[in-house]
C-alpha cells in the first residue's frame, strides 16, 4: 500500500476544523487561576489558565478585554466563557475567551500578602536597616542561574559600564521546590567573600516561576547578610518579597547591574571636571599669592630695611634707659630706708629700751596680783562652794546640805543647820 504524506500545516488545519466544528467546545465555561499574564500594547491579553492538575493557554482579544471591570494579574482566580481551538502556527490548542470575571484571589497571591504583612510588622522592610550601595565597587557577587539571559545581561552591562570591577558568580537554582534553599546557601556563601555588593535575582516568568524569591527563608537570608544586596527579580512590573527586604530593588537584572556600578564614561567626565576645577583653583591661588608678594614688595619695611632697623635700635635704647633709671631709683630708695633704720633711737640706745620694757612688765604684774582671788582670801575672806559651784545667795542652800568653804589656807567641809533665834 502506497503511503500518502501530508504537511504539518494540513494536519493543523484539519485538527482546527475538528475543534471549530465540535459543539461541545464552542461555548465552554472554565474556572482557574491566571498565571504568566502578559498584556499586549494593542490591548490583547495572553495568559495561562490553570488548576491543581493542568493548564491551558488563553487569549482574550481587545474587543472583549475592553469590557472587563477589573485588571487581571497573576494569582487571580477567574471564571471564563470562551471557545477552544487550535493555533495553527504551533499546533497548540488554547481557549479564546469572550467573557471573564473574578473568582477570588489565587492561593499564591494570598500567601504573598500574608508573608509581606508578617515581615513588614517585624521591621524587615524598614529603611533604617538598608545598607548603602558603594559608588565604586571593586568586587561584585551574583547569585542567579549560571545560564540564561539574566547572567548574560548582568555581566555584559558591568563589563561595558565599569570593566575594572571583578565579578564572582555564585550559581544557584532559581526555580523549583529546592530553589529557595539553594538561594539561601549561595547568599550565605557569598557573604563571606568580602564583596562590595551582591546581586540576587533572575529573569522574568510567572508568579510560580518567581516564587522562590517570595519564600521567607530567602527574605531572612537577605536581611541578615552583611553585604549590601540588590534584588533583581523578573521584569519591572514584577514584585517579590526579596525586593522589599533587599537594600535596593532593581526593575530588571540589567537594571541591577546599572545600579551596582557607575558608567565609566560618566566617571571620566567627572574626573576631567575635577581636574579642570583643581587647575583653576591652583591658578587662582598662584595669582592671589603673586599679588600678595607684589604688595609686600611695595611696603615700607622691604623698601627701607635699614630705616626699620634704626627705629628698632632707638626703641631698644629707650627701653634700656628706662630699665637703668628704674634700677637706680630702687637702689636709692632702699639706701634711704637703711640709713633711717641705722639712725633709729632704739638701735642707738638699747639700754633705755630694756628699762621701758621692765617698767611695763612690773605694771602688768601688779595688776595681775590685784586680780588674784587668793590675795582677797588672804584678807580673811572665804568662798562657799556647793556641788562645784560658788554659792552667791542663801537661797541656793538647804538644811543638811554639805558645802565646802575655801579659805586662804585650806578648806572646811560643813553641814548647813538652822539656828533657832
Amino acid at each position: 500500500m502506497e503511503r500518502r504524506y501530508i504537511t504539518v500545516t494540513t494536519l493543523n488545519k484539519y485538527l482546527k476544523n475538528k475543534f471549530d466544528t465540535d459543539p461541545n467546545i464552542q461555548t465552554l465555561c472554565l474556572k482557574g487561576e491566571i498565571s504568566n499574564f502578559k498584556g499586549h500594547t494593542r490591548g490583547h491579553l495572553y495568559f495561562t489558565l490553570k488548576d491543581e492538575g493542568s493548564r491551558i493557554n488563553a487569549v482574550m482579544f481587545s474587543s472583549s478585554a475592553s469590557k472587563l471591570s477589573f485588571v487581571p494579574k497573576d494569582g487571580m482566580k477567574v471564571l471564563v466563557v470562551g471557545r477552544v481551538s487550535i493555533y495553527e502556527p504551533n499546533g497548540g490548542y488554547q481557549i479564546y475567551i469572550n467573557e471573564m470575571q473574578e473568582d477570588g484571589v489565587g492561593n499564591l497571591y494570598i500567601k504573598f500578602e500574608e508573608l509581606k504583612k508578617k515581615l513588614a510588622s517585624e521591621g524587615l522592610f524598614d529603611t533604617k536597616y538598608k545598607k548603602n550601595i558603594p559608588k565604586f565597587p571593586e568586587k561584585i557577587g551574583i547569585v542567579t542561574a549560571p545560564t540564561g539571559a539574566a547572567i548574560r545581561d548582568i555581566l555584559s552591562t558591568i563589563k561595558r559600564r565599569f570593566p575594572n570591577t571583578e565579578t564572582i558568580l555564585f550559581p544557584s537554582l532559581v526555580q523549583g521546590e529546592i530553589a529557595a534553599n539553594d538561594i539561601v546557601k549561595q547568599i550565605k556563601n557569598a557573604d563571606n567573600y568580602g564583596l562590595d555588593v551582591l546581586i540576587v535575582g533572575r529573569g522574568g516568568g510567572s508568579i510560580e516561576d518567581l516564587w522562590s524569591f517570595n519564600e521567607e527563608i530567602v527574605a531572612r537570608a537577605i536581611f541578615e547578610a552583611k553585604t549590601p544586596i540588590i534584588s533583581a527579580v523578573g521584569h519591572e512590573i514584577d514584585f517579590t518579597i526579596s525586593d522589599f527586604v533587599a537594600d535596593l530593588r532593581a526593575p530588571t537584572p540589567t537594571g541591577a547591574a546599572e545600579m551596582a556600578v557607575p558608567n565609566i564614561t560618566d566617571v571620566k567626565k567627572f574626573i576631567n571636571q575635577l581636574n579642570m576645577r583643581l587647575n583653576n583653583n591652583i591658578e587662582n591661588i598662584i595669582e592671589f599669592n603673586k599679588k600678595r608678594i607684589d604688595n609686600l614688595k611695595g611696603t615700607y619695611v622691604l623698601s627701607n630695611p635699614i630705616a626699620t632697623f634704626e627705629i628698632r635700635e632707638q626703641k631698644l635704647d629707650t627701653l634700656l634707659n628706662k630699665i637703668n633709671n628704674r634700677i637706680n631709683y630702687i637702689i636709692e630708695f632702699k639706701q634711704k630706708r637703711l640709713d633711717n633704720i641705722k639712725s633709729n633711737y632704739t638701735l642707738n640706745n638699747p639700754d633705755s629700751f630694756i628699762n621701758v620694757f621692765n617698767n611695763n612688765y612690773e605694771l602688768l604684774l601688779n595688776k595681775l596680783n590685784l586680780l588674784n582671788p587668793l590675795n582677797v582670801l588672804s584678807k580673811g575672806y572665804s568662798v562657799s562652794i556647793k556641788n562645784g559651784k560658788s554659792i552667791k545667795s542663801i537661797k541656793e542652800v538647804n538644811v543638811k546640805d554639805v558645802i565646802n568653804i575655801k579659805l586662804y589656807e585650806g578648806n572646811i567641809d560643813a553641814v548647813v543647820e538652822r539656828i533657832n533665834e
